[in-house]
């Protein structure tokens, strides 16, 4: 799964432990998704979209292989 966390912070203009704050997890937490290194759960893929005002389908892609 990708995601476009980085672009969604750089327009709200916030960072990742501003963001990590807002959803209750640590800034390297809010770092790997970023990376792909993690795929968050549901109720954090869901909260990171809520403080973009975004739908989830905006912030988070499935890929071919997942």
């Amino acid at each position: 799964m990708k995601n476009n966390i980085r672009v969604e912070r750089a327009i709200k203009d916030i960072t990742q432990a501003e963001l990590a704050e807002q959803v209750g997890v640590s800034r390297q937490t809010i770092n790997t998704i970023e990376s792909n290194k993690y795929v968050p759960s549901t109720v954090l893929a869901l909260k990171i979209a809520r403080v973009f005002n975004k739908p989830f389908e905006q912030v988070f892609m499935l890929e071919d292989e997942d």
